[in-house]
């Protein structure tokens, strides 16, 4: 299913309303459940070994997404799909906003998700960065889908962000889903930078900012799931929440 239509984008920029972090990042057990969601931050191939754009070791949070993905019962895969003339694009990339290679151009393989990605038949995925004149580096800035809003109907409560790359996207996903009001842990196994200096200030910056930083193996599926929103006719379901 693509987002497509939706309100402007809830959530500002740097980070403007998120909660303290609580002191110390959990070492316990996370019990997945039904007011949880997974973000899956552009998983492309142009982001991946052999990519235009390539994050290093970005092919390694595969296995570990994959892994965590049954432990979900709603998921938000997002995705750079930038017209080939984007705004970003410089034939001679500084690798830095504003001028970077052309990378994840629409229709391009570049653009498609990695092929051992998992992604469930039921996934939202929100296609960002296609405005020409404009960079998105976040799912919740969509003009045209309101992520945040999304979500709440839904009654998420947290979102669990995974995905590339630390300092860009992975980052301001975060930073923008604490702005919305969400509880926000990043999966530090299931990320990747683009430079060890660059990943510790973006991880410094979302750790201060009340993003709650955790690893893989502290997830535990509770077997919670949303209510169904059809029934076995194809009809909708109304629920009390």
């Amino acid at each position: 299913m693509s987002a497509t239509d939706g309100g402007p984008a809830t959530g500002g920029a740097g980070g403007a309303g998120l909660r303290p972090a609580p002191a110390g990042a959990p070492s316990e057990t996370i019990l997945t459940g039904a007011r949880d969601a997974l973000i899956v931050v552009d998983v492309q191939r142009d982001f991946c070994p052999g990519g235009s754009l390539p994050v290093p070791g970005g092919d390694e949070v595969i296995p570990v997404i994959n892994r965590i993905v049954p432990f979900f019962g709603r998921w938000i895969y997002t995705r750079d799909w930038h017209p080939a003339n984007h705004v970003s694009f410089s034939a001679s990339p500084e690798y830095r906003d504003g001028s970077w290679p052309a990378h994840c151009v629409q229709g391009t393989p570049g653009a498609d998700w990695c092929a051992t990605l998992d992604i469930p038949m039921n996934a939202i995925l929100v296609s960002k960065g296609d405005d020409p004149d404009r960079e998105t580096y976040s799912g919740f800035r969509v003009e045209r889908f309101d992520l945040a809003q999304f979500l709440k109907l839904r009654g998420v409560e947290r979102v669990f962000i995974t995905g590339l790359a630390t300092e860009y996207c992975v980052r301001q996903t975060a930073l923008d889903a604490g702005a919305a009001g969400f509880t926000v842990y990043l999966v530090e196994d299931a990320v990747r930078g683009i430079s060890p200096e660059g990943s510790a200030r973006a991880l410094k910056e979302m750790e201060a900012a009340g993003v709650i930083r955790i690893t893989s193996g502290q997830l535990q599926d509770s077997g919670e799931r949303p209510a169904p929103a059809y029934d076995e006719h194809g009809n909708p379901v109304e629920h009390d929440d």
